[in-house]
């Protein structure tokens, strides 16, 4: 579960400096997606901890067998929907931010490559102990 949650984490975060902080920032800025000079890192790695964290507790609970790289990524862009409505539609809702439908959009291919590489992680680490844990026995 360590394991698990610290590759959310670090994957979530090798992608998401760049994408917010360099390759789009600017767009970000006109859209009136960041209204805040200096970003709290460290509120923004506790959201990752807690989301990694709620991911790979659960995941064991919906593992069906198959692929490990598919039911991951299968799982993390189910429950991922949660967390994309808070980041997307919650925050459209709650921020002046304009036009709604690029940042809808830069949002939904961000955390399509966010699901699809943590679910990738999250399947590969819990498939390797499945095969562990079946050849111990």
């Amino acid at each position: 579960m360590v394991l698990a949650s610290l590759s959310y984490v670090v994957l979530t975060m090798a992608i998401a400096y760049p994408w917010h902080m360099i390759w789009f920032h600017d767009l970000y800025l006109q859209m009136g997606a960041v209204t805040r000079p200096e970003p709290i890192i460290p509120l923004g790695m506790l959201t990752m901890l807690i989301q990694g964290l709620v991911l790979a507790y659960l995941y064991p609970f919906c593992y069906r067998g198959g692929s490990p790289v598919l039911e991951g990524v299968r799982f993390t862009f189910i429950a991922g929907l949660l967390i994309y409505s808070v980041m997307g539609f919650a925050t459209v809702a709650k921020m002046n931010i304009n036009p709604i439908s690029t940042f809808l959009l830069y949002h939904t291919i961000f955390q399509t490559i966010q699901f699809l590489l943590t679910g990738a992680a999250l399947g590969l680490i819990y498939g390797r102990m499945n095969k562990e844990s079946e050849h111990a026995l």
